[in-house]
């Protein structure tokens, strides 16, 4: 399915410079379910027909592949193909964007942006996190390996960003009070899934761990040295009943706030 074979052949297309395995089959924490996430890592112009040449050849069905920029701003693009029965996912990366979010993790900047499927909003520094916790499986110029020789020490001044940007939770939470009173179970859902959110981050960035998705964050945060011990059991009962009334939205808000205490002193 994903063999030296098809590197090669994916190396090959103009443009592409690296390939490699990201997501739960690289951190070793996958389902048997779970996709086979491939980043294809580009400069320049990007040879899409010369891409959608090799999809062709593997693919169980047609498939379309984006150019980039297809799926948005921060996942500009790839296509979802899948091979002998198995979803594999290719999805660009503009190597010369990651190294210049790599250069504003070492100066402690991180942007939060509006991102199609990922509801907390893409956290630049996803593309950093993405190259240290892959695995190389295409890297005939060795320059993905160097950069990920680079990444895999997280930069303090990033850290401290992060907790710093803590605040949020708190304020979100207070903002979130303004919604019980009318009974606006939408809203404080809403605030509440983004404070744990900004706490998940926290702690990462915290204990110097990288996160890059919102899939399992809560749980990846549970098993963080810094946090609570019941984090996630916490988290994940927040979000599972908000409540819809303003007395039982007002219990959810008050085990939230203790839960923001607890985290994060």
């Amino acid at each position: 399915m994903i063999d030296d074979e098809l590197i090669e052949r994916l190396c090959a297309v103009d443009g592409v410079v690296a390939v490699a395995l990201g997501g739960s089959r690289s951190r070793g924490d996958h389902r048997p379910d779970s996709d086979w996430d491939l980043g294809l890592y580009y400069r320049g112009p990007l040879d899409v027909a010369g891409l959608r040449a090799v999809a062709a050849s593997i693919a169980d069905d047609a498939v379309e592949l984006t150019a980039p920029g297809g799926w948005g701003p921060w996942v500009n693009g790839g296509g979802w193909l899948r091979v002998d029965g198995v979803a594999v996912d290719w999805i660009y990366r503009d190597l010369d964007r990651v190294r210049d979010v790599w250069s504003d993790c070492r100066a402690g900047r991180y942007t939060v942006e509006v991102q199609a499927g990922h509801p907390l909003g893409f956290y630049s520094h996803t593309y950093a996190g993405e190259v240290a916790l892959g695995r190389l499986l295409g890297d005939p110029t060795g320059e993905l390996a160097a950069l990920r020789a680079q990444v895999l020490a997280y930069p303090p001044a990033l850290a401290r960003a992060l907790v710093d940007g803590s605040w949020e939770a708190g304020f979100l939470l207070d903002a979130a009070a303004k919604g019980m009173a009318a009974g606006d179970a939408g809203y404080v859902a809403g605030c509440l899934f983004r404070a744990i959110g900004v706490i998940v981050h926290t702690l990462h960035g915290r204990d110097r761990r990288w996160l890059v998705n919102e899939k399992g964050m809560i749980a990846s945060a549970g098993r963080l040295p810094g946090a609570p011990a019941d984090f996630a059991a916490r988290a994940q009962a927040l979000l599972g009943a908000v409540g819809r009334t303003p007395p039982e939205l007002a219990r959810t808000l008050a085990q939230a706030r203790r839960l923001v205490i607890d985290a994060l002193g």
